[in-house]
């Protein structure tokens, strides 16, 4: 198996899921009502998205190892956070149970691979 050499946060699966998922509640929340839009709606949309963002700082973070680990952390409180958010959003039938299991499935995938990476830094920093 030739496995290519990652270059960018971008080209790693957690983030590929993370922004993939963000556009998701992107979409599904334009369907929001609109006496929600800055309070669950803008909520949502920033948790997720922030998720995205403090990967990107993470990775341009890999010289330090303290520093990596602190935004993964910071991205996987994003996380918990939109599946929070998430739940909210279900309870208060914006989203279909379906729809909303989706998502949160894959938080729970997302997650998944934040905690690796956290738990196991050391391939991912930068030799000096």
């Amino acid at each position: 198996m030739n496995k290519q050499a990652i270059k960018d946060h971008k080209d790693l699966e957690v983030y590929k899921m993370a922004f993939d998922t963000a556009m998701r509640i992107f979409e599904l929340s334009k369907s929001f009502p609109i006496e929600e839009r800055y309070s669950l709606t803008d909520q949502i949309r920033r948790s997720s998205r922030s998720v995205c963002a403090n990967f990107a700082e993470a990775w341009r973070k890999r010289r330090y190892q303290a520093a990596f680990i602190a935004k993964l952390n910071d991205c996987e409180a994003e996380s918990a956070e939109t599946q929070t958010w998430i739940e909210f959003a279900v309870k208060c039938n914006y989203l279909n149970v379906e729809s909303g299991r989706e998502l949160y499935g894959a938080y729970n995938r997302i997650l998944g691979g934040l905690v690796n990476m956290i738990n196991n830094p050391s391939p991912w920093l930068i030799k000096h």
